[in-house]
């Protein structure tokens, strides 16, 4: 697999989170790419089990079986990456889990769980790779996941959309602190196959022909950007390399055939008073003002079309 012209020879990767699905995409891919792999998981089996998938096909791997989320973990994965193969090059945060509920039945212990793991694993791993790559020069890569929720937020994940929002904030930041050692951070947005698409009736056509093997449906893949694990891996792998070396603070979507960056949080208009808004000059004002420019809320999806719908729906 790894070969001495990869663009990733040399290079080593902790993809958190990649026993499977969307972060085993990831590794794989990394480690097509000529990268060694430090897997992350929870259950050692499947640990395992994704470390073989790489190993079978001619890469490097090992595991680290940790909950991410404390600092012990992630001082872990970073010090198995370079007991294991020497340096860390590259870190992808991709480690998650899901407690959707509404507002009002969504517990404590479900927004908490969702946001250790999410948002502070993301920043106790990406500040042990920091740290790692600063006081040994080198130039790594930061790679974090994020979600469309966090961009657009979505019904019943309160939790989920703070982390990811947040992740997205976090890597605008580091961007500034980061530059000067030479280290890049972004953020990827993927859209594909996951196992909380699989519940979706909307997703049902893409995700049965996803798990038989076959192309997804042409809308999917083009009109929503929707599309397996492997068609986001690309980007992740692009990202960790050293042709991305410009490319640092931004949110970059993929998914199917599409790639999209997203902007930056930037008003959407703007306007002046002499001695400021009172509530009066508000009242008074401020409908006009807004009159067709506040923004929507949540991700419109299109109408699926006739032949995509599930059979109970039509």
């Amino acid at each position: 697999m790894a070969q001495d012209t990869a663009p990733l020879d040399g290079k080593v990767a902790v993809v958190t989170g990649s026993g499977q699905g969307l972060g085993l995409a990831y590794a794989q891919e990394l480690a097509r790419q000529g990268a060694a792999v430090v897997i992350n998981d929870v259950d050692r089996q499947t640990a395992e089990n994704a470390v073989a998938t790489i190993t079978r096909a001619g890469g490097r791997a090992v595991a680290v079986v940790a909950p991410v989320g404390s600092t012990e973990t992630a001082t872990a994965l970073v010090d198995g990456a370079v007991e294991a193969f020497g340096r860390l090059d590259v870190l992808v945060t991709n480690a998650g889990v899901l407690r959707d509920k509404s507002l009002l039945k969504m517990t404590d212990e479900d927004f908490d769980l969702v946001i250790q793991v999410h948002l502070r694993g993301t920043f106790t791993c990406v500040r042990e790779a920091y740290r790692y790559f600063k006081e040994n020069g080198v130039a790594g890569r930061i790679i974090t996941i994020g979600s469309p929720t966090g961009q657009y937020g979505n019904f019943g994940q309160t939790n989920y959309a703070a982390a990811k929002a947040g992740i997205v904030g976090m890597v605008r930041t580091w961007a500034l602190e980061m530059k000067k050692a030479g280290v890049t951070a972004n953020a990827v947005i993927p859209v594909a196959a996951t196992a909380m698409t699989e519940t979706v009736p909307y997703f049902r056509a893409a995700v049965e022909a996803d798990r038989a093997g076959e192309p997804m449906p042409e809308f999917f893949r083009k009109e929503l950007g929707f599309g397996s694990a492997a068609d986001v891996a690309g980007l992740v792998a692009y990202l960790a390399s050293d042709d991305a070396a410009g490319i640092t603070g931004q949110a970059i979507g993929a998914g199917g055939d599409r790639l999209q960056v997203f902007s930056h949080p930037a008003p959407v208009v703007t306007e002046h008073r002499d001695g400021g808004w009172s509530f009066e000059a508000l009242r008074e004002q401020f409908p006009a003002i807004a009159a067709g420019r506040l923004q929507p809320v949540g991700e419109t999806l299109p109408p699926l079309p006739a032949e995509l719908q599930p059979a109970d729906a039509r």
